[in-house]
């Protein structure tokens, strides 16, 4: 007696119900996602290890997860520029796609708990944060403040409490005159 061939059990996104094939996988919540299905159920931005959080089998932002899910009361988020928590209202209602995204207000306030970035002023957590610098950086942010270039501790360049590509810092920070031009090159 030989068994019948079984072919594998397809699994399917959980956000399209399409079929997700190996090559397009991406894994949040227990379960299988397209890359391009792999969202924050609320701000919609694109997802990764490293940025997942999840929540009763759906996937969100880690930025997003605290704010709708994380501790509410005196000291977490009720400073000034900080969005409210007690309702939620700005994740429930869809009545446009930026509602539930930070006003300009609030960007550049703390946000959360634990180490901010120096650049962006939001909570560094560990997976998100720049290996070897002393000061908490996001991966993100950790780059230069003119060009955008990505930096690390052997190429950046400090000015207060920013950081420059060697190039970009020389140019606006390091000598001048005669003889010194070939430097911000």
């Amino acid at each position: 007696d030989k068994m019948p061939f079984k072919p594998p059990e397809r699994a399917f996104c959980p956000k399209c119900n399409q079929a997700v094939y190996a090559a397009e996988e991406r894994i949040g919540a227990g379960k299988k996602w397209h890359k391009q299905c792999f969202k924050c159920g609320l701000c919609n931005k694109g997802l990764d290890s490293t940025t997942v959080a999840e929540h009763e089998g759906l996937v969100y932002c880690k930025g997003c997860h605290g704010k709708k899910f994380g501790p509410k009361g005196y000291g977490f988020g009720g400073g000034a520029g900080a969005l409210s928590m007690e309702t939620g209202s700005q994740f429930g209602n869809k009545e446009s796609e930026m509602s539930n995204r930070p006003t300009e207000a609030v960007i550049g306030e703390k946000s959360g708990p634990g180490p901010h970035c120096p650049r962006c002023l939001r909570t560094v957590y560990d997976a998100e944060r720049a290996i070897g610098l002393n000061d908490a950086w996001h991966k993100s942010c950790c780059c230069c403040k003119e060009c955008r270039k990505p930096l690390d501790a052997s190429t950046l360049s400090r000015h207060e409490v920013e950081i420059y590509c060697k190039g970009c810092y020389a140019k606006h920070f390091g000598p001048h005159g005669y003889g010194v031009g070939s430097l911000a090159k």
